[in-house]
């Protein structure tokens, strides 16, 4: 039986929750999540209690910050003035928008408006929590060649192309 080691394609349906239990993302009945082990393509906490484990397992994987999306840093939520955001009329709390610092393009979210600026938020929605993460492995099998040559597990549940 192959177990899950670098260079594996896996695929495992899973339920994530927080620390009050709030289910905060799953994957679709019948669509597992596929990903290629040991390439970076899941948050390192998840992957490295992964590793070792077999088709047919369930586990329970918490992860902390550090080893999921990072600790929620203060310093990234700005505040940027309205006039940054001509040609959007009817900006909310929540909207995403791609934003440019330092020559690195990152994800930043809208969490309060006035009249004279827009404050954002570049943290992940994730960043500071704890995860929980309820695991079925479905399968575990050596990836191809073309699969370790393009760094992703291709076919159902990964990259299509």
């Amino acid at each position: 039986m192959t177990t899950i080691a670098k260079d594996t394609a896996v695929k495992f349906n899973y339920t994530l929750k927080d620390d009050e239990g709030n289910i905060l993302d799953q994957s679709p009945e019948g669509q597992p999540l596929a990903y290629l082990h040991g390439h970076s393509n899941i948050i390192p906490g998840l992957e490295q209690q992964l590793e070792g484990r077999s088709a047919g397992e369930t586990i329970t994987a918490v992860v902390e910050p550090a080893d999921g999306y990072g600790e929620y840093q203060a310093q990234a939520v700005q505040h940027v003035p309205r006039d940054n955001f001509q040609g959007v009329e009817d900006i909310q709390p929540g909207m995403q928008f791609q934003s440019e610092a330092g020559g690195q393009v990152m994800l930043v979210t809208v969490t309060e408006v006035t009249d004279d600026e827009v404050i954002v938020d570049a943290n992940h929605p994730l960043a500071g929590k704890r995860l929980t993460f309820e695991v079925e492995i479905q399968e575990v099998r050596g990836a191809t060649e073309d699969e370790l040559n393009h760094g992703h597990v291709h076919g159902a549940g990964g990259v299509e192309h």
